[in-house]
């Protein structure tokens, strides 16, 4: 180009380079640009250009926003999983393992309701086999191993008695019981459910909740285990024979109907006791109610109606102590039991074998 003012500048044509060894022959300049020229006769407008800077930014913002909302997913999903700090939730396993152990008890009560009630009863209260809602014995006696022993070996290991009326339930056994493994484990669920908790009946085949005619509301139930229950100092373990424990609790002096705590009446006032009627039938009192006059013997005249079932009646004091505890027996028959005169108060009487057979005695 020229120095020279007023000129334009020339134009001027690049250098060829001369040929070497290397490159003999001048080669041509390789296009950059694949598509047709035609394609890029036109250049961007400053407005096409300014908005490709935009779509950019915009993207670049798409593309954080992105980030971030997997980043929350994340972590909502890891918090999900393991549970929240300070244990404000459950991790999702332990909600799983809480629902299915809720899923067991309700089953559980229908394979008991259909196999078990007909000799311990509806709620464990006991009649032709004996009681299951004691608390005593749901305390350590009955706990998921001794009763999945005793579902698949049967009453002979209770008692040692070949003879025993509790057949084995297991269908592994022989011969093979009714009920599988799974069926089992839910009954044993049942049986050791908490009262903290309140369950929903459900239909056997659909699982749907079933709801009372009567109410139209949908019917509940409630486990038998006290978790706040404390046997009493010195209390000895529960027998592991249901049927020592009926021996001990018609544990009572020889020719009497059961053992009266304190003096014993005079023959002089023996003969004029009063006389009060009491029948059990269905596993429980006819009679919640009974009065008797202070001070004087009085004779209760006990009736078991319960065919085959051993009943009796107990009476504690208010500090729980018994102050008579009278023969167990089986219905049906009946039996006279003379009791000691008592102090004017309100007592509590019941049978030692069905704990849920209870009622109050008035002495006044």
């Amino acid at each position: 180009m020229s120095d020279t003012p007023g000129r334009e500048p020339e134009q001027r044509l690049p250098a060829t380079r001369p040929p070497s060894e290397a490159a003999p022959v001048e080669t041509a300049p390789v296009e950059r640009f694949s598509s047709p020229a035609s394609t890029r006769s036109v250049e961007l407008s400053p407005e096409r250009a300014a908005q490709v800077v935009r779509q950019s930014s915009n993207a670049r913002w798409v593309g954080f926003l992105a980030v971030v909302v997997v980043m929350l997913f994340v972590a909502l999903y890891w918090f999900y999983e393991v549970g929240t700090p300070l244990g404000m939730s459950e991790s999702r396993l332990d909600q799983d393992a809480t629902n299915q152990a809720v899923v067991n008890v309700e089953r559980g009560y229908n394979v008991f309701q259909a196999n078990c009630a007909r000799c311990h009863g509806a709620n464990g209260e006991g009649g032709i086999g004996p009681t299951l809602n004691s608390q005593e014995k749901l305390y350590q006696h009955l706990n998921a191993n001794y009763l999945n022993t005793v579902l698949t070996a049967g009453g002979r290991y209770v008692c040692g008695n070949a003879k025993s009326l509790m057949p084995v339930w297991s269908n592994t056994a022989t011969p093979p019981g009714p009920l599988n493994y799974r069926q089992i484990q839910e009954v044993i669920a049942f049986i050791r459910a908490t009262d903290e908790v309140t369950y929903t009946i459900r239909d056997p085949e659909l699982g749907t909740p079933e709801v009372d005619p009567v109410t139209g509301k949908v019917k509940t139930f409630q486990g038998w285990v006290d978790p706040n229950y404390q046997p009493p100092a010195g209390a000895t373990p529960y027998p592991a024979c249901w049927a020592d424990s009926f021996a001990a609790a018609s544990a009572a002096p020889s020719g009497s109907a059961g053992a009266s705590i304190g003096p014993l009446p005079s023959p002089s006032t023996a003969a004029t006791t009063t006389t009060i009627p009491l029948t059990a039938q269905g596993i429980a009192f006819t009679s919640t109610e009974l009065t008797v006059p202070a001070n004087q013997p009085f004779t209760i005249e006990f009736d078991n109606q319960d065919v085959g079932v051993p009943h009796n009646v107990a009476i504690q004091d208010s500090t729980g102590q018994y102050v008579y505890k009278g023969a167990t027996f089986p219905g049906i028959a009946k039996q006279d039991y003379v009791i000691s005169p008592l102090a004017a108060g309100t007592y509590a009487f019941s049978c030692t074998v069905h704990p849920n057979m209870k009622g109050t005695l008035t002495v006044q």
